[in-house]
């Protein structure tokens, strides 16, 4: 009796634990799915075309891979809606698209300038997309030429993208990366208008889309990032070059580690290399006006000689750092000054510090910041420390005989 009192308290006790067991409800094979590494959107008239890339399993694995077959396909289509263009891709693909695995969205320029905030509302909307993806403009071409431009390092175009901006990121001053969660952040805080990085294709773009591509030494086409795009509100209104993308992104702490050169007293150049960079952004109020104070503390290293220079002597090392300093301030301030002549608005987030330093003074000024973004006093406070000067202490140059 009492074992039959057991088993049943073992199988109640089994059933209840069932109910807790909520299974894979909503599975689906990976057979039934196109899984979608790379997005770009174009607006062609008053619609979008929407173009996936999407990879090939079998092309991908290297045990079986086929020579000669693209490991990635791309379908396209053009309707009214971001989203049913993306429905409507069904019409040429034999698999629903999945898009849990996205790793970059391609804007079109013509799209950027007529405002992408419905794009990003349906990505931002979608619980099945992931939200690390980056965000990027193409620059005089199509989005979806950006997506279909093969690469030789990364089988998959839209990995290439991925893994190249944020390497340069990481290494290059003038480029940034965006995802999607930091760009709406910015689209809705007061005080701030988002940036993203430009890509264009360089050489012929018909050739970067064949295979043979990427069978040569130097291939016809390549994707490049050049510049940062400048937004107002979530319509695209120009672009920074190269040294104002490199101070605005000093301005914004988003560098991690560059290089940039100085002038030698006797001719030539020497390279520093940014191993650490901190940017602090105070704002306050003086005089009845608001001022920013642009703090950066910079540690580099020397990693090029390329002129007669005696690094040897600390008065050396400390000309250095001070032209060095001079330098961040050019960059910093020829970048606030291009952007506040040219649109007149900003992009780096001071009218957002105001408001959290002084929250009366930010309601005072919001609804005409843009005018006083144009006045606005900015002042710099740069520290360059060069730590290291390589392995060899002293140029093999300065003894080159004449």
């Amino acid at each position: 009796m009492a074992f039959l009192r057991k088993s049943l308290y073992v199988c109640l006790a089994l059933g209840l634990a069932s109910l807790l067991l909520t299974g894979c409800w909503n599975r689906r094979e990976l057979d039934d799915l196109a899984i979608q590494l790379g997005t770009s959107i174009d607006k062609i008239g008053n619609q979008y075309r929407v173009a996936v890339q999407v990879v090939i399993p079998g092309e991908v694995s290297v045990r079986t891979s086929s020579s000669g077959i693209s490991p990635v396909t791309l379908y396209h289509a053009t309707a009214p809606t971001v989203f049913e263009a993306f429905r409507k891709l069904t019409e040429t693909s034999s698999r629903k698209i999945y898009s849990a695995h996205i790793r970059v969205l391609v804007l079109g320029e013509s799209l950027a300038k007529e405002g992408i905030g419905e794009v990003l509302d349906m990505f931002s909307r979608n619980p099945e997309a992931r939200t690390d993806f980056y965000l990027m403009v193409a620059r005089n071409t199509t989005a979806m030429q950006v997506l279909k431009t093969i690469t030789s390092l990364e089988k998959i175009p839209a990995e290439n993208l991925f893994y190249a901006l944020d390497t340069s990121a990481k290494t290059w001053a003038p480029t940034t990366t965006v995802s999607i969660e930091k760009l709406i952040e910015q689209l809705v805080m007061e005080g701030l208008s988002p940036v993203l990085t430009g890509v264009k294709v360089v050489g012929n773009a018909e050739r970067g889309e064949e295979l043979t591509n990427i069978q040569e030494i130097d291939p016809a086409a390549r994707t490049r990032f050049v510049g940062l795009a400048v937004f107002h509100k979530d319509k695209l209104v120009g672009w920074l070059n190269e040294d104002q993308s490199r101070g605005y992104n000093y301005i914004m702490n988003n560098v991690k580690s560059s290089a940039g050169h100085l002038k030698c007293p006797k001719g030539g150049l020497i390279t520093l290399e940014t191993i650490r960079s901190n940017t602090h952004i105070k704002a306050d109020i003086q005089g009845g006006k608001p001022v920013i104070t642009v703090k950066l503390k910079n540690v580099s290293s020397v990693s090029d000689v390329e002129c007669r220079i005696d690094l040897t002597k600390p008065e050396t090392i400390k000309r250095l750092e001070k032209e060095a300093e001079e330098r961040f301030v050019e960059l910093m301030s020829s970048a606030i000054k291009h952007v506040k002549e040219t649109y007149g608005f900003d992009i780096f987030g001071f009218g957002h510090q105001l408001f959290q330093a002084h929250p009366r003074a930010w309601e005072q000024r919001k609804d005409k910041w843009d005018e006083q973004f144009e006045q606005l006093e900015v002042k710099y406070e740069v520290d360059v420390q060069i730590h290291k000067i390589g392995t060899t202490r002293d140029s093999f140059l300065n003894y080159i005989k004449e």
